[in-house]
């Protein structure tokens, strides 16, 4: 019975790696999506309500259905599906769209980007899970190879204002990772990223409404460096992948590995960024960029290998579980 509990927990931590590395390209394709919209008139503000718009309608039907009639756990979680639309989705996004009109992208992505330090205190703070010296160690090396990975160590323009909205696009990063990794109130991760997309809809159409999000769409032809595509096309690879799919591989990959791990696996998206941006776009990144690529990964492993093994059943526990 050892040998299947071990097994469960290996194929519980390689079904999470897997999940969190979908939802790190995912998330990452998104960078050159928009920017190809960017290039024929959208705006960020069009192109961010279009893809959480159309992830909300393609994980609703999924979403309700996963809940199998079960509406009372839908309506005890209703605190957390609006902690999640209002900060993990709407208020990330919001955050950083403000604090990149204020400040270079890079670094407002650095100071986002801290996310798992907040979530390592707040699991430290809250529920006693001190970090060790090697999930340390690996939060060190992998923020010197986000700084590399970013390109922000010299001569960059800082505000207070952006610096203040990055901030807030971390503390909604850091609450996405804490609230997809609980599962107490019992959602399936399907149902709880369709709640809060619907949540984050409405927020963003308010915005745009009065017009804190400003609003502009275009139509032709988005030229990639090896194919082009017409614009309806790229706006569905936008909500379908870069929303509904990144979203749920995200929630179940932090239900599997736990908050802490899957934000220090998620700092993956920036590098699965700058290599589809070098894919797509033709940006190729620079040997410091690959440098501070490998250091992410180092970190990564670092943490992962520092992360308690679970418990194995008890032997009176043991007898009850069947042989299957």
């Amino acid at each position: 019975m050892s040998t299947v509990a071990n097994d469960t927990r290996v194929g519980t931590a390689a079904g999470g790696l897997a999940f969190a590395l979908v939802a790190a390209v995912a998330f990452g394709l998104s960078g050159s999506l928009g920017k190809g919209l960017l290039d024929i008139g959208w705006t960020a503000g069009s192109a961010t309500l279009v893809r959480v718009g159309i992830a909300a309608v393609l994980l609703a039907a999924p979403g309700v259905m996963a809940l199998r009639g079960r509406w009372s756990a839908l309506r005890r979680a209703v605190p957390t599906v609006l902690l999640y639309g209002l900060f993990a989705v709407a208020g990330a996004q919001l955050c950083f769209f403000f604090a990149v009109e204020q400040m270079d992208v890079g670094v407002a992505l650095l100071v986002e980007y801290t996310a798992p330090v907040a979530v390592m205190l707040w699991l430290w703070l809250r529920r006693g899970q001190r970090p060790g010296g090697l999930t340390v160690a690996g939060a060190v090396v992998a923020a010197v190879g986000l700084l590399l990975l970013l390109g922000v160590l010299g001569g960059v323009a800082v505000s207070m204002g952006g610096i203040a909205w990055a901030l807030g696009a971390m503390v909604g990063l850091a609450v996405y990772y804490i609230v997809s990794g609980d599962d107490s109130h019992g959602l399936p991760p399907v149902t709880l990223a369709a709640g809060g997309l619907v949540v984050a809809v409405v927020i963003l159409a308010g915005a745009a409404v009065v017009g804190v999000l400003p609003m502009g769409v275009g139509t032709g032809t988005v030229e990639f460096v090896s194919f082009d595509a017409p614009w309806w096309v790229v706006v569905l690879l936008l909500g379908a992948v870069t929303g509904a799919l990144s979203y749920v591989s995200g929630i179940a990959a932090a239900r599997r590995l736990g908050a802490r791990l899957a934000s220090f696996v998620g700092l993956t998206e920036v590098l699965a960024a700058a290599l589809l941006a070098w894919l797509l776009l033709g940006e190729a990144p620079q040997p410091v960029q690959l440098v501070g690529g490998v250091l992410v990964l180092v970190g990564v492993v670092l943490v992962k290998l520092a992360e308690p093994r679970r418990r194995s059943p008890s032997p009176s526990t043991r007898r009850l579980q069947p042989v299957a």
